[in-house]
Order: structure tokens, then sequence, then C-alpha cells
């Protein structure tokens, strides 16, 4: 099935602790059906200290379940349905519901 929400993708936040919140997707993992939002879900983690890097209490994005999540319009930024149409020179492009515009196009 084809990917309705992909990396670089601008999310609302549809359910959780950050209901309305939007951010960009950072990665994608399609087997546990979980995307990372840049700056949403933030958790603490407890890091020991290592060669490379500082020891310390650090905030980091935790993964979402990708069913709360859904595609900013283009147009204003509200939570929309992903459609997917064949342009006229074959290529396979996603849509917006809402509004009709092209997300990735």
């Amino acid at each position: 099935m084809a990917a309705k929400i992909k990396k670089g993708d601008k999310v609302v936040v549809l359910t959780g602790r950050d209901k309305g919140r939007s951010g960009e997707v950072v990665q994608v993992m399609p087997r546990e059906e979980r995307a990372l939002v840049r700056g949403v879900n933030m958790v603490k983690r407890h890091q020991r200290q290592t060669m490379n890097q500082e020891g310390g209490i650090i905030s980091k994005e935790a993964p979402l379940h990708l069913s709360n999540l859904a595609v900013a319009d283009p147009k204003d930024g509200k939570p929309t349905r992903v459609g997917f149409k064949v342009l006229d020179d074959g290529r396979k492009v996603r849509f917006a519901k809402r509004s009709g515009d092209l997300i990735d196009g």
C-alpha cells in the first residue's frame, strides 16, 4: 500500500497529549506503523555519559502511531485526508481531499 505520510510532510496530531500541535515528520517506521515528528511528543531520557557524548537528562521525540497523525492541508494547515491520483504525464501523486491541492507535486 502506498504511504500516506512520508518523511518531510507537515502533519497535525489528532489525539493524545499533544493534540492540535503540528510539526515535520523526521522519520517513518512503516513496520511499527509509527513516525517521529519534530518537536512533538517530547520525553525526558536519562542518558549515560560516553566518550562521544555528555550524560544527563535530555529531551527527545518519541514515536507516534500513524493513526494519530494527519497531513496538514497545504492551503490552511488544518488536518486533511490524503488521496491518490495519476496525472496526465503518468506520475502518481498525493492530494489533500480537503482542498484538492497536490501534496507532493
